[in-house]
Formats: structure tokens, C-alpha cells, sequence
């Protein structure tokens, strides 16, 4: 047996091995969905980090920011997390809970004295120059640390930075039904849900037609109409999303992750217009004509004016 039949068999060994290993794997593993409950400190002054449960945000004083403190829905492996504790979810079962201290390198990064600048106050608005105030400077997110007549000190680094992190969670749920997959996913990326439900259309579609053995490979290529089906997932766009930050400067890049991590075959927005309740819109065209004349008079009486004193008044002025 020749050398390269040898490294052929040993990888084709090394495919099944790894093969059953993902067979025998048990518990959660990466590209599964779960809901999370935590909170998580910084291990040397215990400075809240971030949590899904509302009696210590109200403890904090955190609960009046107009989030919602509830379990948030993941997907291992993907980033969601701090990596260290989504490891300690790999083979865990819904119900189980952990404890991960996350070092500083891994969670906002050591702290460095360099990112410690000093600038002219003028490049600061006049709101902002004041200790504590979060500034950006040539493009840089930093805090003012000290201010002193026109000079300012910066700290670039994250607020955070140098501080171990402990981690407590608890796994919920693992996360099965695709339509509350993407509802967290959204959740996750814009902080708000968005009504949504996903159906299969018939879709027509053009598509190529295979060209014949004998026919010329430089010919145009040809297309017919088939009708396929498609999983799509529609979405109501609610005035808060529409205006949303995140939606609005990376919606593309949302649903694509939405289609490729739920499974679906297409993300639809629609918009919605609600109804004025029988209000017109006849006073913005051209006044008060969209009224018909014979309502004038009562649209008058409604505004409690005097019909008989704008004549008057109309008449003296012509004299």
C-alpha cells in the first residue's frame, strides 16, 4: 500500500470517527436554540452586567429603561453569549444550571493604559463636558474621566475592561418551534419582538432549462416559469421598528441570518396603515372646502365662532 492510500484511509477513519462522535453527542450542542436565564456580575466590585430577571434589575435600578427583563432565546455557539459560558452549555440539558467566571481577556478585554488620551475640550460639545460623559472622539467610543479648563481625559477603553465577569445561569427551555426562534433572534438584534409567522406560498419563478447535448455551449441560455414552494416568514413592521437604529442600517444582514439559522426560504416585511377612525383629511386640501359648503356653518358652530360677527366684520372692512 503506497503512502497516499495509507493518509487516504486514515482520513476516511478520522470522517467516521468524527461522524459518530456527533451521533453519540448528548445534550445541547452548537446551532441549538435555548432560552437563557442569568445575571451576570463583575467578580471585584460586583457591578451589575447584564440579567433576564426583573427582581434584580429593580434591585439595580435598571428595570425602568424600557427593556424587558424575561429569558432570552440564543443559539449556542454562535457568539450570543460570552464563549466560555456557551461551552459550559455544550451537553447540558434544559434545566441545568452553571457558574462560569469569564476573565477580562475574554469578556471586555484587559485594561490599557494607552487608550487613556488627553484632547481639547473643543472637540467636545458643550452638553457633554462634564466626568462620566460618554464622548466620541474621531470616531472613537470613550468616557470623559476628568476635565480641567480646555483639556479633557478620555478613557477609550470599555467602562468594563480589566474586570473578571461571573456568569449564573439557568437553561429555560431548548427552543423547538421556529416562529419563537425568529421572534427571539429579533428580539436579540433589535430589542423588541415583532409579530410574525411563517407559511408556504407558490411562488413562480424563472428558471433555466437544460440545454441539449448537441446544442451550441455559447448559445443564450433559456428560461420557463415553474411554480415552487417557499417557506416564508412574514413580519408586521410596526412604527418602532421601522424607526429602529439596528433594522434600519442592517435589516439585510438581519434576515439573511434569520433565513439561514431558522431554516426558512424568505423573509417578507410588511407595513401597516391603520385606519383615522372616519377623520379625513378634507381640512389639509385646500382648507375647509372638503367640507361641502352646506356643513360650513355647523363647522363653524362646532368651533364656537359667531357666523353673523365674521359677516360683519367682512362687510366693514370692504366699506
Amino acid at each position: 500500500m503506497t503512502e497516499d492510500q495509507e493518509a487516504e484511509l486514515e482520513e476516511q477513519a478520522d470522517d467516521v470517527d468524527e461522524a459518530g462522535a456527533e451521533e453519540d453527542a448528548d445534550g445541547l450542542q452548537e446551532g441549538d436554540f435555548v432560552e437563557l436565564e442569568y445575571t451576570a456580575y463583575t467578580t471585584e466590585d460586583e457591578q451589575l452586567v447584564d440579567t433576564t430577571d426583573p427582581e434584580v434589575a429593580e434591585e439595580e435600578g435598571v428595570d425602568e429603561q424600557g427593556q424587558e427583563f424575561k429569558p432570552r432565546t440564543i443559539v449556542v455557539g454562535e457568539g450570543h453569549i460570552f464563549e466560555a459560558v456557551e461551552n459550559d452549555i455544550v451537553g447540558s440539558e434544559p434545566g441545568d444550571s452553571g457558574t462560569v467566571i469569564v476573565p477580562a481577556e475574554d469578556a471586555f478585554g484587559e485594561y490599557d493604559p494607552d487608550d487613556v488620551q488627553t484632547v481639547s475640550a473643543e472637540k467636545i460639545d458643550e452638553d457633554d463636558r462634564y466626568p462620566g460623559a460618554n464622548v466620541q472622539i474621531d470616531g472613537q467610543q470613550g468616557y470623559i474621566s476628568t476635565i480641567i479648563g480646555g483639556r479633557a481625559r478620555v478613557d477609550f477603553n470599555h467602562p468594563l475592561a480589566g474586570d473578571d465577569v461571573e456568569y449564573e445561569y439557568t437553561i429555560a427551555d431548548e427552543v423547538d418551534d421556529r416562529e419563537q426562534q425568529a421572534a427571539g433572534l429579533f428580539e436579540m438584534y433589535l430589542g423588541m419582538e415583532p409579530e410574525l409567522w411563517i407559511e408556504t406560498d407558490e411562488v413562480e419563478e424563472e428558471v433555466p432549462i437544460e440545454p441539449d447535448d448537441d446544442e451550441d455551449e455559447d448559445a443564450e441560455p433559456e428560461f420557463e416559469t415553474e411554480t415552487v414552494e417557499k417557506e416564508t416568514l412574514y413580519l408586521e413592521a410596526t412604527p418602532q421598528m421601522t424607526m429602529n437604529q439596528q433594522w434600519m442600517m442592517g435589516k439585510q444582514q438581519i434576515g439573511q441570518d434569520i433565513i439561514e439559522k431558522v431554516g426558512v426560504d424568505r423573509v417578507i416585511v410588511q407595513e401597516v396603515i391603520d385606519g383615522m377612525g372616519g377623520m379625513g383629511m378634507g381640512g389639509m386640501m385646500g382648507g375647509m372646502g372638503g367640507m361641502g359648503g352646506g356643513d360650513i356653518e355647523e363647522a363653524l358652530e362646532d368651533a364656537d365662532v359667531d357666523a353673523d360677527e365674521i359677516v360683519d366684520e367682512l362687510e366693514g372692512a370692504e366699506e
